[in-house]
């Protein structure tokens, strides 16, 4: 062979494999690629091995927005590829700056989860889908914010991410997107307003304080008064026990004086009818006797004046010696 047509023969050769190589379309599964012929769209391919027409159909260029770094260096760069992730995607935005309804400034970082689900809408609907997201997604964060308050958006996380993901579903449906949800990260209020904040909080702990301690001495003194009635209460019940039972004892005592009294008056009734004597004249006597005895008592000089009607009950008194017998006289 001669040398002319060995090299041919190598040309042939890497054509044939450049052709080959061109044709050849091996897509990861996750992922796909959208062809354009002569600068049409033409179709999508499917994960797996793919043949194209070389140099009449290419894939389209898109472009993908890759993070690089770590911590505060970390930063976002854009690059372009041809292949399109289907799976679901975060990014990670930068902090920015908000104002409240209240007109507080306030630095918020979010997330956002999104998935393309028509490749050839994020393709040709929109030029630069990262940054289109990124912009509308700092766009519609401003107007949310900017229709609360500060203690609203510092309350109201949820409320804001689902106002945040149903407004960037929606912008973002005509591009092919499906934005599952969105979390705000990191609210900043400014340092002054911080500090307010914990001063207003440890206000708020020593109102809290001083009512809890409020009702604990108000429920102490409840009780220190129901203790104070019941033990009044309790000596009163004592008291009155106390008095029924002296009442019972006295008057038990006294019918058992006049049981006695009436046993003694019944002894000596019966001795002096055995007399021939008026018992009710021998009583008179007696107590009349017992008169004397008191009025004469003491060494003073007294006059006692008697009653004419004395005169008769003592009389009777010579009667009551023969109720008793005469001592014998000792010598």
């Amino acid at each position: 062979m001669s040398t002319s047509a060995m090299i041919l023969s190598i040309v042939i050769l890497l054509l044939a494999v450049v052709v080959i190589a061109a044709s050849v379309k091996v897509v990861p599964q996750s992922e796909t690629k959208v062809i354009e012929r002569l600068g049409r769209f033409h179709s999508v391919l499917k994960p797996g091995l793919n043949i194209i027409f070389p140099f009449i159909d290419r894939p389209k260029m898109i472009y993908r927005r890759e993070e690089v770094g770590a911590g505060e260096h970390k930063y976002a760069k854009m690059t372009t590829t041809s292949s399109i992730d289907l799976r679901e995607q975060v990014y990670d935005f930068p902090s920015q700056q908000v104002i409240t309804r209240d007109n507080v400034t306030t630095e918020i970082n979010a997330l956002l989860y999104f998935q393309i689900v028509d490749p050839k809408k994020s393709v040709y609907q929109i030029d630069n889908l990262p940054n289109a997201i990124e912009k509308l997604t700092q766009t519609s964060l401003r107007n949310v914010i900017g229709e609360l308050e500060l203690d609203e958006t510092l309350t109201s996380r949820d409320t804001i991410n689902t106002k945040l993901q149903t407004i960037l579903d929606d912008a973002t449906n005509k591009w092919g997107v499906k934005v599952n949800r969105v979390e705000l990260q990191d609210i900043k209020p400014p340092q002054s307003v911080r500090m307010a904040m914990e001063k207003q909080m440890q206000a708020e702990r020593n109102r809290r304080a001083e009512i809890l301690n409020a009702e604990g001495e108000k429920q102490s003194a409840i009780l220190r008064s129901e203790g104070e009635k019941q033990s009044a209460i309790n000596r009163a019940e004592a008291s009155r026990q106390a008095e029924i039972l002296r009442a019972e004892g006295e008057a038990k005592a006294r019918i058992l004086q006049a049981e006695a009294e009436a046993e003694a008056i019944r002894n000596v009734s019966e001795a002096v009818r055995q007399t021939a004597t008026d018992p009710a004249t021998y009583l008179l006597a007696t107590k009349y006797i017992e008169t004397l005895q008191t009025m004469t008592a003491g060494n003073d000089t007294r006059t006692v004046f008697m009653p004419f009607e004395a005169s008769s009950v003592l009389a009777s008194i010579g009667s009551i010696r023969s109720l008793f017998p005469t001592p014998p006289l000792k010598y």
